[in-house]
């Protein structure tokens, strides 16, 4: 049962690539859908028997690397971590296939779309199953291939190559240290095996390792280059310029990627090495920080955008380090709890945005649309739900771990929880700003878009319509169904999947705020959604005005072109990265140092001796007698010289001199 919670997505991609024009649109969305619906079904019934009952189960299936002490094979691991992240994964990822079968209807590669997306299921679930890091470290680089394809997949369009290629450079920079984490791993345990790992770190908490003449941390160093990793895959601030850009991939794509696979990699691998962040009060406050930056960066940034898949996409990467400062402060559980209450409010936005794109021909630029709640009413309920769970209101899904969150962060009472606290509170009134803008932009203001694409617009059908009113409906009710399960306190739901040390556990602490600050982030949220909605509405002269001034402009182009990361990245790094690229690597190494000594130098040395070599053959006799008396004359001087010197050069010295003069006289 559970290798088929793997197999079956591989099963429906493979079918769906290979025989996709055998078994036409229709049979091909059949059969991938089945495939990753009966994973679905299997990750239920491994919820109940791994989370419910306890009954963890460890797979080894195949040997893979078997190298002296280096033993990795395929192994799989299915603890109440991994299952919860199965039923989110193989949830999202059917209800994405089903939605597909009718957004891609129109265009001629439906087959590929959908053997990209269930290899893209496979991938994320070959990560979060992996009983070690190796395998982990596949489905890692598998997750990156698929999303390249995928943000890829309309490969005619510049942006679209542009896109992928820059989603792809910036995780390799993740991987790297990733790849480096996992050496360093290897090297200290002697292992990459998870169980072995976790349970040999308390050992090695006091050891050290030297980097460049620096004395580190070894726990510490591990957790740092592990969340370089995670930083890449989980877009946190430094390395998430490519997540608003890939959406130049289909809406589906965007819904996969942000709700339950990529950006959620990151996310979990943090959780899986609890063991080791525990261990490491440096590496926790990192995360705090690092985390509780990007909510603050995404959520701003987010408030003034046009676009209405970036906006949801600032979105993601503003709940994202949410997540992420969650684990800084101890708290995995509530962290993979609102990891997957997001997921189901994030694919609802995305799914609904791209409902709304797709009856505006593709129209996403908020500021052309406009009075449509009358034209797509059922796509403003939904994307208002999404909104309401996203900005954390009272009763739906986001408020059982968004607000959470928040309490804790304040409940820590160090340094980098108030941080966190602070920064968390202002992106969630940033976040129900703007939230709060792009329902008005989108569906109560004037209509700005053009009168024909307003006339053919429809609502959602079925394949369309299903998918988001399921999501919709847990979007109310999932979080309230399963706080205690997750969060509770005192729930036995994950067994030994998470590790916390005693002094770190601040929940009860957060049990007991004052009934102000746990209020603080609600007010806060429907502040600024109330002034959002006022703003737009009845003081856009004011905007305007507050625009035209000197620094208004610049604060807006600042702001709307993403506080510059991209322009940094391109004019300091890249270029600096170009130029030492071609001027040494190039120039000096690859045309200079490497041709002379290596394919070029050698065979114009082997044709100059050569040559050199066929000029001593005259034909004459008494000049090859000559030749021979000077060879025998040398050899004798030389292995006087040897004699008389040996004591005084080493031997290797010796010969090396002999054989650079022989070259030179040839």
């Amino acid at each position: 049962m559970y290798l088929s919670i793997i197999a079956f997505p591989l099963i429906g991609c493979f079918f769906s690539g290979m025989f996709g024009r055998i078994l036409s649109p229709k049979g091909v969305a059949f059969i991938s859908i089945t495939c990753v619906f009966s994973s679905f079904l299997l990750s239920l019934l491994s919820v109940f028997e791994v989370g419910f009952s306890h009954c963890p189960t460890f797979i080894r299936f195949y040997p893979w690397i078997d190298s002296e002490l280096f033993d990795a094979g395929w192994s799989f691991c299915f603890d109440s971590l991994t299952v919860s992240m199965c039923v989110t994964v193989t949830f999202i990822s059917t209800l994405v296939h089903i939605y597909s079968t009718s957004y891609m209807s129109h265009d001629p590669h439906q087959a590929r779309f959908m053997s990209y997306l269930s290899l893209f299921t496979f991938s994320m679930l070959m990560l979060i199953t992996a009983d070690n890091f190796v395998q982990l470290f596949f489905g890692w680089e598998a997750v990156g291939v698929c999303s390249y394809l995928l943000i890829n997949f309309w490969f005619t369009r510049l942006s679209a190559n542009k896109a992928a290629i820059k989603a792809m450079v910036i995780n390799r920079i993740g991987d790297f240290g990733l790849a480096l984490g996992i050496f360093v791993i290897f090297a200290t345990f002697k292992t990459v095996d998870y169980a072995v790992v976790f349970s040999l770190v308390p050992y090695y908490t006091t050891k050290t390792v030297y980097f460049l003449q620096f004395e580190l941390d070894l726990i510490t160093t591990i957790c740092i280059l592990l969340f370089i990793g995670a930083m890449g895959k989980s877009a946190q601030l430094g390395l998430h310029t490519w997540l608003p850009d890939a959406m130049e991939g289909p809406t589906p794509v965007s819904a996969l990627i942000h709700a339950a696979t990529m950006v959620t990699a990151g996310v979990f691998l943090i959780i899986r090495c609890s063991f080791l962040y525990e261990n490491s009060y440096l590496g926790l406050s990192i995360l705090t920080i690092v985390g509780s930056a990007t909510a603050f960066f995404a959520a701003m940034t987010g408030v003034l955008q046009n676009d209405l898949k970036k906006v949801i996409a600032y979105s993601t990467c503003s709940q994202l380090g949410y997540m992420v400062f969650a684990c800084g402060l101890s708290n995995y559980s509530v962290s993979i709890f609102h990891l997957m209450n997001h997921a189901y409010f994030k694919a609802l936005l995305f799914l609904s945005a791209g409902s709304i794109i797709h009856a505006l021909a593709d129209e996403q630029d908020m500021r052309k649309m406009g009075g449509l709640v009358q034209v797509l009413p059922f796509s403003y309920t939904m994307i208002l739900i999404g909104s309401l769970a996203l900005m954390g209101f009272p009763f739906l899904t986001g408020f059982y771990s968004k607000d959470v969150i928040l309490e804790i962060a304040y409940a820590n009472y160090n340094f980098s929880g108030i941080v966190g606290f602070w920064l968390g509170l202002l992106s969630a009134g940033f976040t129900s700003f703007y939230s709060f803008r792009l329902i008005y932009l989108t569906f109560l203001s004037n209509p700005l878009g053009f009168k024909s694409s307003m006339q053919q617009a429809k609502d959602a059908p079925f394949a369309l319509g299903f998918p988001l009113f399921v999501l919709g409906c847990c979007s109310l009710v999932v979080g309230f169904c399963t706080k205690e399960l997750f969060i509770g306190l005192g729930t036995p739901y994950w067994n030994n999947a998470i590790f916390i040390l005693p002094e770190h556990i601040v929940i009860i602490d957060a049990e007991f705020l004052s009934v102000f600050i746990k209020w603080l982030p609600f007010i806060v949220s429907i502040l600024a959604a109330t002034l959002s909605f006022f703003l737009y509405k009845d003081m856009m002269s004011l905007l305007f005005a507050i625009y035209k001034t000197n620094f208004g402009h610049k604060f807006y182009i600042f702001v709307n072109r993403k506080w510059l990361f991209d322009k940094l990245q391109n004019e300091l790094v890249s270029v600096s990265l170009l130029r030492l690229g071609y001027s040494t690597t190039y120039k000096l190494i690859d045309k200079g140092f490497i041709e002379l000594f290596g394919p070029f130098g050698l065979s114009r040395l082997v044709l100059q001796v050569s040559k050199n070599v066929s000029n001593l053959q005259s034909g004459l006799l008494n000049h090859y007698a000559f030749f021979i008396f000077i060879g025998v004359l040398f050899f004798t001087v030389m292995i006087t010289l040897f004699a008389i010197f040996s004591i005084y050069v080493d031997v290797y010295i010796f010969f090396l001199l002999l054989i650079a003069w022989l070259v030179i006289l040839l």
